[in-house]
């Protein structure tokens, strides 16, 4: 396999709202620190993403050093979430077919971002990832536990499977819409100098200091059609994938992983596939 290193990392302080990308990340047992720690949810405590409102990809976020956010979107004033104080009571909550309990943030942030979407939403943070929510039992072994992620701790993307998805978007009926940025995936680890499309046969692997075992391909959804900038909808990538990258009843693209072990990934960081 030629060399493949990581090039960059991507860390969501709330879920389906803008990231950062740093230099480097510690990885702890449930995804990257900081990553996917705060949610929103509309009254009866079912997730809310990019799927139902696109305006989500203009909230900007900025994790602060005790755990909370400071969140900002054109025409509003920005917010700073303090992490819940201790005896706030947890509620439960669903991301899709997961249940589990997170801590409300308080009716300041409900009403900010209630106001952007023109909806009710209330901001819930995750305050016990360790215990609260495990991974899917059947990609899972015992105890492993995830954030506020879809479903699984980490998602890495190759930037040569990328050039081959747009390659394969250009000669389709909507080429006018690619290249596509690999913003819209929202991937944490992104690699480059690996094949195109070696992923799928990728079983375990290490970044720099960590190992990590690949849990599955990762279904795609509208939020990859969704300009991370804009917010405006298209048809593409999911009109590729279809034709392309059906895995059963899924439209693959990127890898979901577990970390065997904590430690820090960095930009530049080799991989190898040791599975």
């Amino acid at each position: 396999m030629p060399r493949a290193v990581l090039t960059s990392v991507h860390v969501y302080p709330v879920k389906s709202l803008a990231g950062h990308s740093p230099g480097e990340a510690a990885v702890e047992p449930w995804g990257l620190a900081g990553d996917r720690r705060w949610m929103l949810a509309d009254p009866a405590g079912k997730v809310v993403t990019q799927r139902q409102h696109a305006r989500l990809a203009l909230v900007h976020t900025e994790l602060l050093d005790d755990g909370g956010v400071r969140v900002h979107a054109p025409g509003t004033d920005p917010l700073t979430v303090a992490p819940p104080g201790p005896g706030t009571a947890a509620e439960p909550v669903e991301v899709f077919t997961s249940r589990f309990e997170a801590v409300p943030a308080g009716t300041a942030a409900d009403a900010w971002f209630s106001d952007h979407l023109g909806a009710a939403v209330r901001l819930v943070h995750l305050d016990d990832p360790a215990r609260r929510r495990p991974v899917d039992p059947a990609y899972a072994r015992p105890g492993e536990t995830v954030s506020l992620a879809d479903g699984y701790p980490l998602l890495i993307t190759s930037t040569s499977s990328l050039d081959a998805l747009n390659a394969l978007i250009a000669q389709g009926d909507h080429a006018d819409e690619g290249p596509l940025p690999m913003t819209r995936f929202r991937p944490n680890l992104v690699v480059e100098g690996a094949a195109p499309w070696a992923e799928d046969d990728w079983r375990r692997i290490a970044v720099g200091e960590v190992t990590f075992r690949v849990a599955r391909p990762c279904g795609r959804c509208v939020v990859t059609t969704t300009d991370q900038l804009t917010a405006e909808r298209g048809k593409e990538p999911l009109r590729t994938l279809a034709r392309h990258r059906r895995f059963g009843d899924q439209l693959v693209f990127g890898q979901n992983l577990v970390p065997e072990h904590t430690g820090t990934v960095r930009v530049g960081d080799k991989l190898e596939v040791l599975d």
